[in-house]
């Protein structure tokens, strides 16, 4: 018969009670398992099992990572579609597999460690704030949340629950990001008021009508699941597995697919953290002769933002900003020759302007370059940020290693700290965006970072914090 203590175990510490109490009672000294499982063995306990919710896309690839490191077991999958959670199925056959995530949650939270989300934007908070009550470490794809209230939210929860937490910007764990670090405490272009960043996207249809419903709903995806925390409508073609990033029911624009890699390493090397205002000019779309669209559940196809952040220990002023997206980008800067490239290949990148010079990076903050690029050679600068081991492909390998040794053991790159406020400044900067259909987007919006609110155009502010759906309601 089971006692009271033993019925609320999980089963694995269960059978670990049973076991060690019986050795206790014959004097036997219990030998940790690793001392017998010979070179290169790893205990259970060394373990981290791991729930991955969203299966396909970007989730197959985390969930394939965390397991590289060696170190994971992935327990359990879940997605509202078949299609896309098919290669993860095939690759870890003897991990449970459910569609819904709160099902998932309710069986299963005495089985796993920690919980993997990769889903659209709008239902990162809830799925992760739900798995950090129960005590779950958490990685979230970026932007951390869909809205600022969430984020703010998330934020303060890891303290509470003590979970280690980790956003899905694998490049904030590349050595070019504490490289430029370095080069900027080393005085090598002085002090740096201005920063650009820009990216090519959006590469999915933005500025748009909202399609006409269509009546075939795949019969693998659960269309009611998918949309989650978002309002009911019926079902349209092509929004998911992809577009639905330009919708902002549902995601956060170009802004919130790449500012988190962009803008990460301005907040590292700058330490700037919450903005004071922002305003933005957006790409117009034009339906017939001088007849201009209004597509107020699109976002735009481009955008130019200008932030403010308040001057911090390391810098000697504000911080101007700026973030283009739609393939615009800044000047070209005079110390480049007229044949170098400029920026990375991939269409997007990091510019900081000293009083002394300039570098800049490319995407994840790779390539790293003092201008002139010969100074890149010849720069001297003391290593004071240690590397993460395997850089960005590291950032998965060190959230395993920081939820085996416990919250607060570990630094980790993109944790909740760091992570919160990245992710507010930019949704911070969506309200200038989506201002302009509210047509407030001629005005400088100030922020009241303590009371969470814009003051000067109220408008703005509903969407801080949205309403959710019944049955997917976030509760703090």
């Amino acid at each position: 018969m089971e006692t009271n203590e033993e019925k609320t175990l999980p089963n694995a510490s269960r059978r670990d009670f049973i076991k060690k109490g019986a050795l206790a009672a014959a004097g036997i000294m219990i030998v940790p398992r690793y001392v017998l499982g010979g070179k290169g063995y790893t205990a259970p306990s060394d373990r981290l099992v791991i729930a991955g919710v969203g299966a396909g896309g970007k989730g197959q690839s985390d969930i394939a990572n965390f397991y590289k490191s060696g170190k994971a077991e992935i327990g359990f999958l879940c997605d509202v579609d078949d299609r896309r959670a098919a290669n993860s199925r095939k690759a870890f056959p003897k991990a449970k597999y459910y569609k819904d995530w709160r099902e998932m949650y309710d069986k299963e939270h005495k089985n796993f460690d920690a919980v993997s989300i990769s889903t659209p934007d709008h239902n990162h908070a809830i799925i992760t704030y739900r798995a950090m009550q129960l005590g779950k470490h958490v990685y979230v794809q970026k932007p951390m949340t869909h809205d600022i209230w969430e984020a703010r939210l998330l934020t303060e929860a890891a303290k509470k629950y003590k979970v280690v937490t980790q956003m899905g910007n694998q490049g904030s764990s590349n050595d070019g990001t504490r490289m430029l670090s370095e080069w900027y405490d080393a005085d090598l272009i002085g002090d740096v008021h201005t920063v650009y960043c820009w990216t090519n996207r959006p590469v999915w249809p933005q500025g748009i009508k909202w399609p006409a419903p269509d009546p075939n709903i795949p019969k693998e995806l659960d269309w009611d699941l998918w949309l989650g925390t978002a309002p009911k409508k019926d079902y349209v073609d092509k929004l998911v597995p992809f577009n639905w990033r330009g919708w902002w029911d549902y995601g956060t624009g170009a802004l919130g697919d790449m500012g988190c890699h962009l803008v990460e390493a301005p907040f590292r090397v700058l330490d700037i953290r919450y903005a004071k205002d922002v305003q933005a000019s957006v790409g117009s779309v034009y339906v017939d002769e001088f007849k201009e669209g209004h597509f107020p559940e699109s976002c735009p196809p481009s955008s130019h933002i200008t932030l403010t952040f308040p001057k911090t220990a390391k810098t000697k002023g504000d911080v101007t900003l700026h973030w283009m997206d739609g393939g615009i980008q800044p000047e070209r800067p005079e110390e480049l020759l007229p044949n170098e490239s400029f920026g990375g290949e991939e269409g997007n990148g990091t510019l900081f302007i000293g009083t002394k010079g300039k570098m800049y990076a490319s995407t994840y903050s790779d390539a790293p370059t003092l201008l002139p690029k010969e100074r890149t050679k010849t720069a001297s600068a003391p290593q004071k940020w240690a590397r993460v081991p395997g850089g960005a492909e590291g950032h998965y390998a060190q959230w395993v290693e920081g939820c085996l040794a416990g919250y607060g053991k570990t630094e980790l790159s993109s944790s909740f700290d760091k992570a919160g406020p990245l992710t507010e400044a930019l949704l911070m900067a969506n309200l200038a965006v989506r201002g302009h259909e509210l047509q407030g987007g001629k005005i400088k919006l100030t922020w009241d970072n303590n009371l969470m609110k814009v003051t000067n155009f109220d408008a703005v502010n509903q969407y801080i914090k949205r309403e959710y759906r019944p049955g997917f309601e976030l509760k703090a």
